[in-house]
């Protein structure tokens, strides 16, 4: 099925990374290049940024394209992650029309392109299909609790429909996919005004502003160092047991106040911590039943919260002094 270039000796992929600029997107490109393979980024650069893959541009197997997923394209690839969305809340509530447009159009354009090269694709999905969960912890059989109107729903709903799509292509034109559901991640290139918890903790602690929590605090998540997601991420593309969803995630829950906290201590700051209301359909707890990733791969998460969290807090720490000596 596959096709093969030879590179310098090696037998090596052709592989597409859609959104590879971004956090996740950046890591990904950067691990497949040390395995040998050749590399095509694309992003428009909404989310993502120049400075992930700088280091990268020196190398003659990986590819620049700057392109929006929401417009075709063409590709002569062997392998395609589809992981082109915004995924914070203040970036994909931003222009929430394009964010459906980005999962949607999106995954119909990169699915006919596989259908056309005969690529195996993923789609980076996420929790959110969950919603506000009555199942805990989610296993991949339960169908979420969305609500298809509200703030979020342009993400949520957008990230379901392009599972529709997905399974659709595989039924109707045995396109060969795999559907990862992505748990929170966090690690080094975490964009500092992205508005996820953990990005935004850190950021204040090392600033010693105020840690902001909304609601009460004791509503859950379950936080994945980015090193053992991209290990999942790459373990089910190429395993053949199932097309998937697999959950991807650390099983392992803290509430957002014991979040704060472990943070203030690791960064040894003076903040203090403040409640805001809670928003809108956020979910009361987040954690993943990663039984299916066990069983097909082996796999589960290897960096505890305690051990990834000090390299992420050097990240920032090193970036917020970069941008003050500018």
């Amino acid at each position: 099925m596959f096709k093969f270039v030879t590179n310098g000796g090696l037998m090596s992929q052709r592989i597409l990374v859609t959104g590879g600029a971004g956090f996740l997107g950046s890591h990904l490109c950067e691990r497949l290049l040390k395995a040998g393979h050749d590399v095509v980024c694309l992003d428009n650069f909404f989310t993502g940024r120049k400075n992930n893959i700088l280091h990268l541009m020196d190398n003659k197997h990986f590819e620049l394209v700057r392109h929006d997923v929401v417009d075709p394209f063409k590709a002569e690839v062997d392998f395609i992650y589809n992981l082109a969305c915004p995924a914070s809340p203040i970036h994909y509530q931003y222009n929430a029309i394009k964010t459906i447009k980005t999962s949607v159009m999106g995954a119909i354009n990169v699915l006919g392109l596989a259908k056309r090269v005969n690529a195996r694709i993923l789609q980076a999905s996420t929790s959110e299909v969950y919603g506000d969960p009555e199942m805990h912890p989610q296993k991949e059989s339960y169908w979420g609790n969305v609500n298809p109107i509200g703030l979020r729903a342009c993400y949520d709903e957008g990230k379901r429909c392009a599972e529709t799509l997905f399974f659709d292509y595989h039924r109707m034109n045995h396109v060969d996919i795999r559907v990862v559901r992505i748990f929170n991640t966090y690690g080094p290139r975490m964009r500092a005004d992205d508005g996820r918890v953990v990005s935004n903790f850190i950021v204040q602690a090392l600033r010693g502003e105020p840690i902001t929590i909304y609601g009460d605090g004791l509503q859950t998540r379950s936080f994945c160092y980015v090193d053992d997601l991209l290990a999942a991420m790459v373990g089910v593309m190429e395993q053949t047991e199932t097309t998937g969803p697999v959950n991807i995630g650390n099983p392992g829950e803290f509430t957002m106040i014991e979040l704060a906290n472990k943070i203030i201590k690791l960064t040894g700051s003076s903040s203090q911590i403040i409640h805001h209301p809670k928003p809108a359909d956020d979910p009361k707890q987040r954690r993943p039943d990663i039984s299916l990733a066990r069983k097909i791969m082996n796999w589960e998460p290897k960096i505890s919260l305690d051990e990834g969290l000090p390299r992420t807090i050097d990240y920032f720490r090193n970036t917020l002094e970069c941008t003050a000596k500018k």
